[in-house]
C-alpha cells in the first residue's frame, strides 16, 4: 500500500514537473516573440455568413439596403487589412444554398432573409475584388457534408434532384459520405466556384462523418469514403487552376499522442478524417484544425499537427469566441500564448470568427494590431506546386510632384500559367532595401503597376518585387535614387516634435496623422508643442496640422518613422 502511494506520489510530482517545463518554455516563447516577425504567416479568419452571425448584417432588397450590405462588408475588411490579416475564410456554400449564382443550388436567405432571393448583386465577386484591393487573399468557404434543415429550401431541392445522396438525422440533412456521387457532387460546387471567380483557395468544413451518423462500415473504411470524396475535390480544383488552394478544418486533435489523450473526440478515428495523411498525399495544400482548447488540450496537439505538415502550411484554429463573458470567458492571454507559441513552431494562426476579433473581445483585436501581428505578412508560398520564382522588375521609377511620391514599374509576364502577377513593395532608409525584412513592406499583393504616396520624407529608397499566383516571389528592383524636399520628423517613439517658428502649427487647432497611402489614422486637438504617439505601431507616417475654421484644409509638416 504504502509502495503505490509513493509511486502515485512520484507521477504527481512528474506530472507537475511537466507543467512546470511547459510553462517556462511558453514564457521563453513568449520573450522571443517580442524580438521576431516572420514575414511569411498567414493570419487568417473564418468570415461566417450562416445565419447572419458575421455577416451581412442588413437584408439586400432594394438598393440602399444592397448598398449597406456591400459597405457592412468593406467596413468588416477594412478592420481586418489594418491588423495585417492576410486571409479570409468567406462562408460561400452554407446548407446547399450559396452566395453566389450557382446552377446547381439556391441562393442563401442570409443576403436578403429569402431562400432563393437574388440579391441583385454578385456577393462573391463584390468579396473578391475587395480583399484582393486591400492585399488580402480570399478563400471561398464551402460546407460540405450538412444541407440544412429537412424542409428547408437547399436540402429539399438537393434531396428531389438527388435521393440517394441524402440521409435525414433528426431534423437535419446530411449528403451521404459513402455514396460516389457525393464527392462528384461537391467537387462539381468547387469547380463551379474556381472556374468562375478569382478565388484564391477553396476551404472546406465538415469534411467528415457526422457526429451522430450511425456508421456500419469500419473506421478505415470510412476513412476511405471521406479521402474519396477529397481525391475528387483536390482534381477538379487543381484542374481549372492549380494555384488554387484547398483546405480544410479537421477536429482540433488528430488523434490520441503517447502521453496526451483526445478524449473520445479526434479528427482520425471519431470523424474518419485522415486530415495528415491529406497532407502526405498531396491532396491538402493547408489546413485549419479547430484547436478550441486550452493548455495541454492545445499545444502537445498543435506540435503534432506541425510535426506531420509535410511541408504544408498548418495555421491552428483558435476559439476566440470563448473569451467573450457570455461564453466561457477566458483571459486574453490564452489565446495570445497560442498564437506566440504557433509563430514559434512557424505556424499561422486563424480567428474563429471574425465578428469576436473586429468587436475587439477582450481587447483582442487592439493586441494584435498593435503587437503581435503589427507589421503586413505575406502568406506561404505554395513551393510544392511550383518553386520557381518570377522575374524581377525591370525598373523602376520614383518622381516626385508636389507632396505626392509615385512608383512605377513595367509589368512583368507570369510563365506560371496564372493570370496575372502582383506585385509587392518596400521602403527603407538604407539601401539596398532590405525584403526580407517585414517591417518593410508597405504594400502587397498590388494588381496594379503603380502606387502613390503621400507624405514621403526625402529620405527613402523603395524596391518592388514581382509575385506569381503560387505566391513565389522575384527578386527586388531597388530604387538607387532618393526623393527630395520632404521634412522628417524626429521622435523617440513617444512624442513626435512640432517644427518650431511655424506659424500656420501655432495657430493650427488639430493634428492630424496619416498612413502613406493617405489613410487618416488620428486626429487630435493640438495641446502641446509635440504629438503622443504610443498607440501607433513602427511604421511610416505623415503628420498634418489643420484649423478648425477650414477643416478641409489639412497643411503637410512632414513625416515621421517610428521604430521602437
Amino acid at each position: 500500500m504504502a509502495t503505490a502511494d509513493n509511486s502515485g506520489k512520484r507521477c504527481n510530482f512528474a506530472k507537475i514537473m511537466r507543467k512546470i517545463l511547459l510553462i517556462a518554455c511558453l514564457a521563453l516563447v513568449a520573450l522571443q516573440m517580442n524580438a521576431q516577425t516572420p514575414k511569411r504567416e498567414v493570419r487568417a479568419v473564418w468570415l461566417t455568413t450562416l445565419s447572419n452571425l458575421d455577416w451581412p448584417l442588413t437584408k439586400a432588397t432594394n438598393p440602399s439596403t444592397r448598398a449597406r450590405q456591400k459597405q457592412q462588408l468593406c467596413d468588416i475588411l477594412d478592420k481586418l487589412a489594418a491588423a495585417n490579416v492576410n486571409t479570409v475564410l468567406l462562408q460561400t456554400r452554407i446548407r446547399a444554398t450559396t452566395l453566389y449564382p450557382s446552377d446547381y443550388e439556391p441562393w442563401d436567405a442570409c443576403l436578403t432573409g429569402k431562400a432563393g432571393q437574388n440579391p441583385g448583386y454578385d456577393p462573391l465577386q463584390f468579396a473578391i475584388e475587395q480583399c484582393h484591393r486591400r492585399g488580402m487573399e480570399l478563400h471561398a468557404w464551402v460546407v460540405a457534408i450538412p444541407v440544412g434543415k429537412w424542409k428547408a429550401a437547399g436540402c429539399s431541392q438537393l434531396n428531389k434532384r438527388y435521393p440517394a445522396l441524402v440521409r435525414k438525422i433528426g431534423d437535419e440533412g446530411f449528403m451521404n459520405p459513402e455514396k460516389a456521387g457525393t464527392g462528384d457532387y461537391i467537387a462539381k460546387i468547387c469547380r463551379e466556384i474556381v472556374s468562375r471567380y478569382d478565388v484564391d483557395g477553396i476551404h472546406l468544413d465538415y469534411i467528415r462523418y457526422p457526429e451522430n451518423w450511425k456508421q456500419t462500415v469500419s473506421k478505415s473504411e470510412g476513412r476511405n469514403y471521406i479521402t474519396q470524396i477529397v481525391r475528387r475535390i483536390h482534381s477538379a480544383v487543381k484542374q481549372e487552376k492549380p494555384w488554387v488552394k484547398v483546405s480544410c478544418s479537421p477536429l482540433g486533435k488528430f488523434d490520441n499522442l503517447s502521453r496526451y489523450d483526445s478524449r473520445g473526440w479526434n479528427a482520425y478515428n471519431t470523424v474518419c478524417q485522415d486530415a495528415q495523411g491529406w497532407l502526405r498525399e498531396g491532396i491538402m495544400d493547408e489546413l485549419f484544425p479547430m484547436l478550441y482548447f486550452r493548455g495541454d488540450n492545445f499545444y502537445p496537439f498543435a506540435i503534432n499537427w506541425q510535426e506531420n505538415s509535410h511541408g504544408r502550411i498548418i495555421a491552428p484554429g483558435l476559439a476566440i469566441w470563448l473569451l467573450s463573458r457570455n461564453e466561457n470567458n477566458w483571459p486574453l492571454t490564452d489565446i495570445t500564448r497560442e498564437i506566440e507559441v504557433s509563430r514559434q513552431l512557424g505556424m499561422g494562426h486563424c480567428y474563429f470568427r471574425s465578428r469576436f476579433f473586429t468587436d475587439n473581445t477582450k481587447g483582442l483585436y487592439t493586441h494584435m494590431k498593435n503587437y503581435i501581428d503589427r507589421y503586413p505578412a505575406l502568406v506561404p508560398a505554395m513551393t510544392w506546386e511550383r518553386n520557381t520564382a518570377p522575374e524581377a522588375p525591370r525598373d523602376l521609377k520614383v518622381t516626385l510632384s508636389g507632396e505626392e511620391l509615385h512608383l512605377q514599374w513595367p509589368r512583368g509576364v507570369d510563365h506560371s500559367g496564372g493570370p496575372y502577377l502582383t506585385y509587392n513593395v518596400y521602403a527603407s532608409r538604407t539601401c539596398p532595401v532590405d525584403v526580407d525584412d517585414a517591417r518593410n513592406l508597405i504594400a502587397s499583393r498590388l494588381q496594379s503597376t503603380e502606387l502613390h504616396l503621400r507624405g514621403d520624407d526625402g529620405q527613402h529608397y523603395f524596391a518592388v518585387t514581382a509575385m506569381d499566383r503560387y505566391g513565389n516571389e522575384s527578386a527586388a528592383m531597388q530604387s538607387h535614387s532618393i526623393s527630395k524636399g520632404m521634412t522628417l520628423l524626429k521622435n523617440d517613439g513617444k512624442k513626435v516634435k512640432l517644427p518650431e517658428g511655424d506659424l500656420e502649427v501655432r495657430n493650427g487647432d488639430y493634428l492630424v496623422v496619416e498612413s502613406m497611402a493617405g489613410n487618416i489614422l488620428m486626429t487630435r486637438i493640438k495641446t502641446n508643442d509635440y504629438l503622443d504617439i504610443r498607440r501607433l505601431k513602427d511604421g511610416v507616417y505623415t503628420l498634418r496640422v489643420m484649423n478648425k475654421h477650414n477643416k478641409k484644409h489639412a497643411r503637410r509638416l512632414g513625416t515621421f518613422i517610428i521604430r521602437r
